[in-house]
């Protein structure tokens, strides 16, 4: 008996901005959001708010990341960050 396979699908990838992607990248390499703000020249008020943002996109196109391991792991899976980065 022959079975038919179904395609497969990629999940939705958020379109993140350049600025999301750049702190994003930063964030998972700092150990808070202050040191990002610091190397980034931006308050650290600044970099929560980018991540909310990041985790809405994810969100919304049904990829909750609602730990910092869970955001690295998908920034992975969409190619946002790279293992080499880390």
């Amino acid at each position: 008996m022959t079975t038919l396979m179904e395609p497969v699908t990629m999940p939705a990838r958020p379109d993140l901005s350049a600025r999301e992607v750049e702190v994003l990248r930063m964030w998972v390499l700092c150990d808070s959001k202050d040191e990002v703000g610091t190397r980034l020249f931006i308050a650290g008020t600044t970099v929560n708010t980018h991540i909310s943002r990041i985790r809405a996109k994810y969100e919304v196109v049904g990829r909750p990341a609602n730990t910092k391991a869970t955001l690295l792991a998908r920034a992975l899976q969409d190619g946002y960050v790279e293992l080499d980065d880390l």
